[in-house]
């Protein structure tokens, strides 16, 4: 089975990216299931339903979430609404949405897709995340081999923590949230496919997908102002992941930063 995992995708040049290529991804990387990062896909901050249903429709399978999930707030309601938009498992009872999604590919291949969120340098409004994917992995269904998990954190030390926790638990652990790709995709010794951060999938051309004078002015200047999003230099960061189905584990990663010309 082939899945390929897209980066945080940001504002409108992300998502334009996404939806013209998505297609082309599939065909080209023989890919079963497709999944994004959208916390930043409606102007940097969130998801609408617009937005959200114009992806799923488009190619994309299922999608993640992060600290900016419910920025927006009509996002709570399409998490209520739309099982395939997931936001981090690990926020407090009661929180609009779920972290968890069963779903099953077109050739009839189950999986379970599982977000989750850091706690260090992040917003104290979150659980443990560590006990939090210990339950839920422990709940999964015994016939549910393929297993996803995007954790979403500031610090690297925490999502490589992450990885080895669920090593041999899950198929793949691949962070978000740095908008950064790293270089150490790898096979973890149980066979968890791991990748620290995916990366931005939007404009280079500015702060991690921000208009670069925007965010310098927010470092150089009282008071600051808000950010654009960045335009040009768009690029695609993603990992294709092959997972045995059987057994559930992964056989490779490889990691993607592809230009994107629109």
């Amino acid at each position: 089975m082939r899945i390929l995992f897209i980066g945080d995708v940001f504002a409108r040049p992300g998502r334009t990216a996404v939806l013209e290529r998505i297609q082309d991804l599939r065909e080209q990387y023989q890919i079963d299931l497709a999944v994004m990062n959208c916390e930043n896909v409606a102007n940097g901050s969130s998801v609408t339903e617009s937005i959200g249903e114009q992806l799923l429709q488009s190619g994309i399978d299922a999608m993640t979430g992060g600290n900016h999930s419910f920025d927006k707030q009509e996002s709570a309601v399409y998490y209520e609404k739309q099982p395939r938009v997931l936001r981090p498992a690990n926020y407090p009872i009661g929180t609009p949405g779920s972290g968890l999604y069963l779903g099953e590919t077109k050739n009839g291949v189950g999986y379970a897709l599982m977000n989750f969120i850091g706690r260090v340098f992040m917003a104290p409004n979150s659980e443990d995340p560590f006990r939090a994917a210990d339950t839920l992995v422990n709940e999964l269904p015994a016939d549910i081999k393929v297993r996803l998990v995007d954790i979403h954190c500031e610090a690297t030390s925490e999502k490589c923590a992450m990885g080895w926790f669920l090593d041999g638990r899950v198929s793949a652990v691949v962070g978000t949230h740095s908008h950064v790709q790293t270089a150490d995709e790898r096979i973890l010794t149980a066979g968890t496919a791991y990748i620290t951060d995916i990366g931005l999938t939007g404009s280079h051309n500015g702060v991690i997908g921000m208009n670069k004078d925007d965010v310098i002015w927010r470092f150089t200047r009282v008071p600051g102002k808000r950010a654009g999003h960045a335009e040009g230099d768009v690029w695609i960061c993603a990992v294709v992941i092959d997972v045995d189905e059987e057994t559930g584990k992964a056989r490779s990663i490889e990691r993607l930063k592809l230009a994107h010309q629109s």
